[in-house]
C-alpha cells in the first residue's frame, strides 16, 4: 500500500530524521532556549554513526540496500546540512555574508553526498577504509554543539549571543570548504565508536546542566 522500504535496517536512519525536525521544533517554539535542539543533535549524529553498523548486521536484498544507500545520504542532508543552516536562519543570522555561508554549506553538503553515493553504487567505493576524504557531513552534529558549549562555558551566550553568532557563521564557511576538501580525515574504527558515544552522552549532560 505504501511505496518505499521500511525493513528493520532503517529504523535508526528515520529515528535520526526525526530527531532532527523535532530538535528544528523546539527552537522554533523557543528560540531563546538551545538546549533541546542541541541535544536533538547529538542524537542525530549517534543514530548516523550506528545506522551503517546496524544496516550491515541485517538480512537485506539488493533493492534494500540500495534504498539504504539513498535513505543515508537524504537523512544526512536533512539531519547535518539543512539542520544548521535552519538554526542559524531562526536565531536572526541572517546577514547577507551569513546567507552566502548557507548556501555554500547546502551546495558543499550536497556535493559530497552525491559524489559518494556514485562511488558505492558504482562500486568504486573499496569497503572500508581508514580515512574520510574530506570532512563528513555528519561532523556538524559535534561541532555546532561544541561552539554552543564553548561560548555557554566562556562567554555565557545568554547575555552576549554575538559571540556564539561569530563562531556560528566561521564554522559554517570552515564546514563547506572542508566538505569538499580532499584532505585525509581519520575515520573512526573499533573502540572510537563507544568512546564516541560516551562522549555524546556527556555533550548532553553539559548541555542540560549548564
Amino acid at each position: 500500500m505504501l511505496i518505499g522500504k521500511y525493513n528493520k535496517s532503517l529504523i535508526i536512519s528515520y529515528v535520526g530524521v526525526i530527531a532532527a525536525v523535532l530538535g528544528l521544533y523546539f527552537l522554533i517554539q523557543d528560540p531563546t532556549d538551545l538546549k533541546p535542539t542541541m541535544i536533538c543533535y547529538l542524537i542525530a549524529g549517534v543514530c548516523d554513526m550506528l545506522d551503517g553498523m546496524v544496516a550491515r548486521m541485517m538480512k537485506r536484498d539488493k533493492d534494500e540496500e540500495l534504498f539504504g544507500i539513498q535513505l543515508d545520504s537524504l537523512a544526512d542532508t536533512i539531519d547535518f546540512v539543512v539542520f544548521p543552516i535552519v538554526v542559524g536562519l531562526t536565531l536572526g543570522f541572517s546577514e547577507w555574508f551569513q546567507v552566502i555561508g548557507y548556501i555554500l554549506l547546502a551546495m558543499a553538503g550536497v556535493q559530497r553526498l552525491c559524489h559518494f553515493n556514485v562511488l558505492v553504487i558504482n562500486k568504486k567505493d573499496k569497503g572500508p577504509v581508514k580515512y574520510y576524504s574530506g570532512l563528513p557531513v555528519t561532523s556538524t552534529s559535534i561541532t555546532y554543539p561544541i561552539i554552543y558549549l564553548i561560548s555557554k562555558i566562556l562567554f555565557n551566550i545568554n547575555n552576549d549571543i554575538n559571540v556564539f553568532e561569530v563562531l556560528f557563521t566561521l564554522l559554517t564557511f570552515a564546514s563547506a570548504i572542508l566538505f569538499v576538501l580532499n584532505i585525509k580525515v581519520p575515520k573512526p574504527r573499533g573502540k572510537a565508536y563507544p568512546i564516541m558515544g560516551a562522549l555524546a552522552v556527556v555533550g548532553v549532560i553539559l548541555i542540560c546542566v549548564l
